[in-house]
């Protein structure tokens, strides 16, 4: 099993715990994380012992997308592009590829890239102070697979453009209403109602399971990686533009950004 930094795995009963542990920056991921939460679904793809994963967030949040101060301050989204692209994301791809059903555990704020992961699961289960918000557009980018991929074929394309377009955070009983998640329950009661479900996939024989995911993935989400790569080519033009600098610097700065179209 891998040794984090910054996330948690553990296997107990034929269920991987992964939680997100960087509690101090509302979980935001830097580099290190997104290599980490890689490695850390490449090690549960290869272990028979897991039959069924949940994914959540220490402390208050889920994941608030990208830690753009530390991004920033490393040469900003550019300059990891041309190292880690074409192609889609590596944790995406990861997460994606992992044939073990997944359970997010949403017990927060699920923002920007946040947002995207805990829609690369299989099933949502929000605590009533969790959030949801496809905050690129704010940031003059675009989403990457979860959001262009999943989130339309979860809850329609008008409510996808409209959390895409608009970058409007939702509150859990908005995420219920249109199909986002599956389940809004208190706080003290999340990880029980997450384990639960992974458990009774878990008591289900794993390479049927395993064979039923795939199968779903075909007939329904589709290939994502053709979507993966436009996103790349797409981001390694907007992450040049001013929009994108004015969007980070406003919200560095705490202001309200001024958008030109350049």
């Amino acid at each position: 099993m891998g040794n984090y930094e910054f996330i948690d795995l553990s296997i107990s009963d034929y269920v991987a715990m992964v939680t997100l542990n960087r509690p101090e920056v509302m979980n935001a991921l830097n580099w290190q994380m997104y290599s980490e939460l890689e490695d850390c679904f490449l090690i549960i793809q290869k272990d028979p012992n897991v039959r069924s994963v949940v994914l959540t967030g220490q402390g208050r949040a889920f994941c608030s997308g990208d830690d753009v101060k530390e991004i920033m301050a490393q040469g900003g989204g550019s300059d990891r592009l041309q190292s880690v692209r074409p192609g889609t994301t590596p944790a995406a791809k990861a997460i994606l590829d992992c044939d073990r059903p997944i359970v997010a555990a949403v017990n927060g704020p699920a923002v920007g890239w946040g947002m995207d992961l805990s829609l690369m699961a299989d099933f949502r289960i929000a605590s009533d102070r969790a959030s949801f918000g496809e905050l690129f557009v704010k940031r003059g980018l675009v989403a990457d697979v979860g959001g262009l991929v999943r989130l339309p074929k979860i809850v329609g394309p008008q409510c996808a453009s409209e959390l895409l377009f608009t970058g409007e955070v939702i509150s859990a009983e908005r995420a219920l209403a249109i199909g986002l998640i599956m389940e809004v329950v208190s706080p003290d009661k999340l990880l029980e109602s997450a384990t639960a479900l992974a458990n009774k996939i878990a008591e289900n024989p794993p390479l049927a399971v395993r064979y039923l995911k795939e199968g779903l993935r075909r007939s329904f989400y589709g290939d994502y990686d053709e979507v993966g790569n436009w996103i790349a080519q797409t981001l390694g033009i907007l992450f040049k533009t001013k929009d994108h600098r004015e969007g980070v610097a406003s919200f560095l700065e705490k202001r309200s950004p001024v958008f030109t179209g350049e």
